[in-house]
């Protein structure tokens, strides 16, 4: 059972998980860690999965996922009947009005619908995955010089769900640069596998770029696949200048997690987000929702 705490109502709410039957099994039974280890965490297992999502077979899926997970189709911009197939519906987009984007420049806002752990003061030695278990920044993004320039920041994890709006967005206002890949397994981002894959963010699939915001300095933006996510898509353009919550790109099917990383001094994370945390618990956000301020 995961629970995260809704701050609007102020109230924990339990997660309805896709297929969490299954996650648990493939990580926590001898057989299911064998099989996760041996093909699930392979690219060839997402790949062939995916492919079957970009197929007409795969329609048939979407109105039960629908209904399974109450997703709220008022606000997407396209019908139920305008999908071609289960990856359309997954990468759908949202109308106009959907998600208000706070214009305040000094205040921060979510970069995407998900579940959000705020760490401020941050050693880059010894990012938290989950209570107990750590990572580098140096070995997520594979540059140690950049690594160093954020000791003392704040790192935001947003934790997107299948049942998510799964695009990702722009924080601020300024000019994004190249997205480095690095390849890696496709272990599931959900609570049961980070609580048993050490460094699993390391070990996944992921991309990293920076962003030159105007108001918050130089930003890291990671990226990182999961099971059954076989593909990360950057919609934008390096080096074109971007404003503030335009999209930045997209997953497909699966869970999947976003990361960014601010330099010291620079931003304050709310306190109800910060303190959730503390205690271990993810917040649920809404891209576009103010999540903290300008320092």
């Amino acid at each position: 059972m995961i629970q995260v705490y809704n701050r609007k109502t102020n109230n924990y709410e339990i997660e309805k998980v896709a297929g969490g039957n299954y996650i648990k099994w493939s990580y926590d039974s001898p057989v299911g860690k064998g099989l996760t280890e041996l093909l699930v965490k392979k690219k060839l297992f997402s790949k062939l999965y995916g492919a079957y999502c970009d197929t007409s077979l795969s329609k048939k899926k979407i109105s039960n996922f629908i209904k399974d997970f109450d997703i709220d189709m008022n606000i997407s911009s396209s019908a139920i009947e305008d999908f071609n197939n289960f990856n359309d519906f997954f990468v759908r987009s949202l109308k106009e009005d959907a998600r208000p984007i706070e214009t305040n420049n000094n205040l921060l806002i979510s970069p995407g619908d998900g579940r959000l752990f705020a760490y401020e003061n941050i050693s880059v030695d010894k990012l938290v995955q989950v209570k107990g278990i750590h990572y580098s920044l140096s070995e997520l993004i594979a540059d140690d010089d950049i690594a160093k320039e954020y000791e003392g920041g704040v790192c935001l994890v947003l934790r997107l769900c299948p049942t998510d709006y799964h695009r990702f967005h722009f924080v601020d206002n300024g000019t994004p640069m190249q997205s480095n890949f690095i390849n890696g397994n496709y272990y599931s981002v959900n609570p049961v596998a980070l609580e048993r894959i050490p460094k699993l963010y390391c070990q996944n699939k992921r991309e990293w770029s920076l962003f030159k915001s105007d108001n918050f300095g130089d930003i890291i933006h990671i990226e990182i696949g999961a099971t059954c996510v076989g593909t990360i898509i950057q919609t934008y353009t390096p080096g074109n200048r971007v404003i503030k919550g335009e999209e930045k790109g997209y997953f497909k099917f699966g869970g999947s997690t976003t990361i960014l990383l601010f330099k010291k001094d620079t931003i304050k994370i709310d306190e109800d987000i910060i303190n959730q945390t503390k205690l271990g618990f993810e917040c649920k956000v809404l891209m576009g929702e103010t999540i903290g301020k300008k320092i």
